[in-house]
C-alpha cells in the first residue's frame, strides 16, 4: 500500500477537491490509511463505542448544526475523546461551512489538522472516496507482458528469453492492444479486481532482442495501446520438456495468486513452430467462455458420460 499523509493529500487535491487548510499546519504528518470516511455525528453526540478513528472525519450541514446547539460541555468533551485518538488523520468541514468554535478549539488542543472544502457534502465524499481508493490499493510489480487481448487482459509471463515480447509484438500486428512490456505494475482494486498499467518510463515502448527498444505507438498506431487493463488470464510460457505431462483435456483450471487475487492461469510449452499468438488468442475466448458458464472439457466429458450411458444397438 502506497503511504499517503494529509500533507500529500492537499497537496495533490488541493485545486480538484477545493481543500484548504483551517488549522493543524503542524500535523499534516499524520497518516490516512483507509479509503473510507467517515460522519461522525453520533461520536460527536457521545455514542462513541464504534467511532472509526483511523478514517477521514467529514463535518456536514449535519454535524455543523449539532455544535451550534448541543450543551458545550458535552460537545466538548465528545470532542476531547473523538480528536485524542493518534490515528485520527483529519476533520474536513464541507458546503465552506463556518467552523464551531468548539471544534476548532479541539483541534488546536490535539494538533489535528482541519480542513475545508466549497464542495457539497455527497459530490466531495464520492470523489474523495474514489481518488483514497485508487491512491491507496495495494501495489506490485510483476516481470511479463500485458496485453488486452479480445477485451480480455491477459498478463503473459515466463522465464527471460522465452519470447514474451515477440509473443506480444505478433498479437499487435493481430490487432491487440499493448498495455505493458517487461514491467507490469498491477494494483489491486474493491471487489478483488486486478487492474495492471505501465510504470511511466516505459509507456508504449517495448524491447525486443535483436531489434532493440521500438515505439508501439509510432509503429502501429494509438490505437494499439491502452494505459491499462484488468488482469483475467495469465499465460505463463515455459520451455517444453519431453519428460512433462502438460494439460491436453483441461478439465482443471489452475490460477496463479497475485496480491491474495487467485486468477486463471494456463501454462504453454514453447517449442519450435508453435504458433503462441494464436494459442493465446484461443486461450482469451476459452476463458470468456468460461466466465459465462460454459467449460467445453465438461460439456465434452458429460456428453461422452451421457454418451456410453446408452444401450448399444
Amino acid at each position: 500500500m502506497t503511504p499517503l499523509t494529509v500533507a500529500e493529500l492537499l497537496k495533490e487535491q488541493r485545486t480538484r477537491l477545493k481543500l484548504e487548510l483551517v488549522t493543524g499546519e503542524k500535523a499534516t504528518g499524520r497518516k490516512v490509511a483507509t479509503a473510507d470516511v467517515n460522519r461522525p455525528g453520533l461520536s460527536m453526540a457521545g455514542h462513541l463505542e464504534h467511532f472509526r478513528a483511523e478514517r477521514i472525519q467529514i463535518i456536514g450541514r449535519g454535524e455543523q448544526a449539532y455544535c451550534a446547539k448541543a450543551p458545550q460541555k458535552t460537545l466538548v468533551a465528545a470532542l476531547s475523546r473523538m480528536l485524542g485518538h493518534p490515528d485520527l488523520p483529519c476533520l474536513i468541514i464541507t458546503r465552506n461551512l463556518a467552523t464551531p468554535a468548539a471544534l476548532a478549539q479541539a483541534c488546536r488542543k490535539y494538533n489535528v489538522p482541519l480542513l475545508r472544502t466549497s464542495l457539497d457534502t455527497a459530490a466531495f465524499v464520492g470523489e474523495l472516496s474514489a481518488y483514497l481508493e485508487t491512491r491507496l490499493a495495494p501495489v506490485t510489480r510483476v516481470h511479463g507482458v500485458l496485453c488486452d487481448v479480445y477485451g480480455l487482459g491477459v498478463l503473459i509471463e515466463g522465464d527471460s528469453g522465452i519470447g514474451k515480447s515477440e509473443c506480444a509484438l505478433e498479437l499487435l500486428k493481430r490487432g491487440h492492444i499493448l498495455v505493458s512490456d517487461d514491467v507490469v505494475e498491477i494494483q489491486k482494486r474493491r471487489g478483488g479486481i486486478l487492474l495492471g498499467s505501465c510504470p511511466e518510463p516505459l509507456k508504449h515502448y517495448m524491447e525486443v532482442r535483436g531489434l532493440g527498444i521500438i515505439d508501439v505507438k509510432l509503429l502501429f498506431g494509438i490505437g494499439s495501446i491502452l494505459n491499462a487493463s484488468r488482469i483475467e488470464l495469465v499465460v505463463y510460457l515455459q520451455q517444453w520438456e519431453p519428460t512433462t505431462q502438460y494439460e491436453r483435456v483441461g478439465m482443471d483450471l489452475k490460477t496463479s495468486k497475485i496480491l491474495d487475487v487467485e486468477i486463471p492461469t494456463v501454462h504453454i510449452p514453447v517449442s519450435p513452430g508453435r504458433n503462441l499468438a494464436v494459442l493465446i488468442e484461443v486461450a482469451a475466448l476459452n476463458q470468456r467462455l468460461r466466465g459465462q458458464g460454459y467449460v467445453s472439457a465438461l460439456t465434452f466429458n458429460q456428453s461422452l458420460i451421457e454418451r456410453m450411458k446408452k444401450p448399444a444397438k
